[in-house]
């Protein structure tokens, strides 16, 4: 719930401002406030991996910073679930520019497909070595995917590339074969219900504490 907060301060270690002694000082009382709190965890069998992830298009671009090629850059926002319980999340600046907002899509569910076919192989040389999951499991392991943004959906379910979108075919395929072997599947997420979207940018807190509730099982 604090990730996107530090991140953001973290990012000026070498020189910071007074905004971000604020900023910092912000997310301390935070922590005090919620000392008692933590991640409550209440795995589910009949679930495998679930994968939430999302971008904010040059989110911190502003009219003073123009002149900033930093400030153009996208953010990547990504959480792996378990049998419902939180298992990797991250939020990281892009290392690229996007050209649009499909890109930077396309560009964060390439990232978090990393982890998630790290994850999906590590389960198969489990199983090699005689380590089984849950009975209720299913035996082949997959994952859900959930994206809310189409322009980055259609390009990753169907092999053809639009001239706009020709560009991104090198981080399109490296997971495409897992799609093909359905393996993994990229579904359609409503953007309220879009959990990773506690990682990419600042939120109203009524939006925050949803998306808190839901990830952290409170």
């Amino acid at each position: 719930d604090i990730l996107y907060a530090v991140h953001q301060c973290a990012r000026f270690c070498n020189d910071p401002k007074h905004s971000h002694e604020v900023g910092a000082k912000r997310i301390v009382r935070y922590l005090k406030g919620t000392v008692n709190e933590g991640i409550i965890l209440k795995p589910d069998t009949k679930k495998g991996f679930e994968c939430f992830v999302d971008a904010d298009f040059a989110g911190s671009w502003s009219p003073d910073q123009a002149l900033d090629p930093a400030a153009c850059l996208s953010r990547t926002g990504y959480i792996i679930f378990f049998a419902g319980c939180p298992l990797i999340w991250s939020s990281k600046m892009q290392s690229t520019i996007a050209l649009s907002t499909t890109e930077a899509e396309c560009t964060a569910l390439s990232t978090s497909m990393r982890d998630v076919i790290y994850l999906l192989n590590l389960v198969d040389e489990f199983k090699e070595h005689g380590v089984n999951l849950p009975n209720a499991i299913k035996p082949h392991i997959t994952c859900r995917v959930f994206e809310d943004n189409v322009g980055a959906m259609e390009p990753a379910n169907t092999p053809k590339l639009r001239p706009r979108t020709e560009h991104l075919a090198a981080q399109l395929h490296h997971f495409r074969q897992h799609l093909i072997d359905k393996r993994v599947t990229v579904e359609r997420v409503a953007t309220q219900h879009q959990l990773a979207d506690i990682f990419t940018k600042p939120l109203p807190r009524d939006a925050f504490q949803y998306l808190r509730g839901r990830i952290l099982g409170w």
